[in-house]
């Protein structure tokens, strides 16, 4: 791209008399989901009275919910490991009663872009990906000089060639209080504060082994704990209620919305690198991501509230790695960060900002 046509990227207007709806075509997994919410900032920012839509599937649905500036979810589910070409024909269909004017295709996949093709949205917004000729019609170059997942996404909804800002708009969700409150009662939860527990991942090196421990210790301190997760995280959340005794609650659902709810109505929230961590972080819950195999630079929770947790006790030549599974030095990543450090560190956030915690 020359100079020009940069300048010309760069000073393209903001038209608040445009209002053509846009879909965006995001990334599926519940983290990445929430992470794209800064997609959604950035073009309301662009175009305030364009009408914002995301295509999403049953498991992600109830976060649209809590999105600001998403006027609705486009749920259909489409399985990862095949086209399933009647299946996009038929969202292809749904797709075209609404009008819309552009789509932002974020995934850079060949199958992320069929739908919108045939349902003929005219403005198709994609990085070159798959080398999509004919799907993606607005082509973006350059992605791989954006190392972070918000990055890659948020540019697509800038002008074309123009700068970045030094800052994305982080993601966001908001829970009405009052939902909050209707969640507590019909779980019997009063107002005390309370440590919320993620020990689910996608990947067995992600995942912090010490839980069981920690929550012991919580309940030692006198807080309530829950444990967050879905039916996968069942096994393990009884696991670390019979550790940690009485004080320690199984809030683990089918409903991914019982987890939205837990997230925003604890004190703190520790989990693994996770879609629970980002929806946590994205509710403005003080949030601690505990990493090992994956960087913090690229997938922190984002919020002002937020920390990472990483062991310090030696310099491990492996680390990242980005593997689901511990291939080398036993994972000490994880291992060597110890039950008491991030109860120490809860400790010292919660009275950091206790007034948050008892509301």
């Amino acid at each position: 791209m020359n100079k020009d046509s940069q300048l010309q990227g760069a000073q393209e207007a903001i038209d608040p008399a445009d209002t053509r709806p846009i879909l965006i075509i995001p990334y599926m997994w519940i983290g990445d989901f929430v992470r794209n919410h800064t997609v959604v900032r950035v073009l309301k920012e662009r175009w305030p009275n364009r009408p914002v839509d995301m295509l999403t599937t049953t498991l992600c649905a109830p976060l649209v919910d809590y999105m600001p500036g998403v006027r609705q979810g486009i749920v259909w589910d489409l399985p990862r490991s095949r086209l399933a070409l009647r299946r996009q024909f038929g969202l292809a269909k749904l797709l075209r009663a609404q009008n819309y004017g552009t789509a932002l295709v974020l995934p850079r996949t060949w199958k992320a872009a069929i739908a919108p093709t045939l349902a003929g949205i005219p403005e198709r917004v994609g990085w070159v990906g798959e080398f999509r000729f004919g799907l993606i019609n607005r082509w973006r170059w350059g992605e791989s000089k954006l190392p972070r997942f918000i990055d890659e996404n948020a540019a697509l909804a800038r002008p074309d060639g123009a700068p970045l800002p030094p800052e994305w708009p982080v993601p966001q969700l908001r829970v009405p209080p009052e939902d909050v409150a209707r969640w507590r009662q019909a779980n019997g939860i009063g107002a005390a504060p309370a440590v919320a527990l993620g020990p689910g991942s996608v990947g067995a090196s992600k995942r912090w082994t010490y839980y069981p421990e920690a929550a012991r210790q919580f309940a030692e301190l006198g807080l309530d704990v829950w444990v967050v997760g879905g039916p996968g995280e069942k096994a393990l959340a009884q696991e670390i209620v019979a550790a940690g005794g009485p004080r320690v609650r199984d809030m683990t659902s089918t409903d991914l919305r019982n987890g939205v709810m837990a997230m925003a109505a604890a004190g703190v929230a520790i989990s693994n690198d996770s879609g629970l961590m980002h929806i946590a972080a994205a509710l403005g819950t003080p949030t601690m991501g505990i990493f090992g195999p994956t960087s913090p630079y690229l997938w922190a929770p984002l919020n002002g509230l937020a920390a990472t947790v990483v062991q310090n006790k030696s310099v491990l030549s492996c680390q990242p790695c980005q593997s689901t599974v511990c291939r080398m030095n036993d994972h000490r990543c994880m291992r060597d960060i110890a039950a008491s450090d991030v109860v120490a560190i809860a400790r010292r956030v919660l009275q950091e900002t206790a007034p948050r915690a008892t509301t």
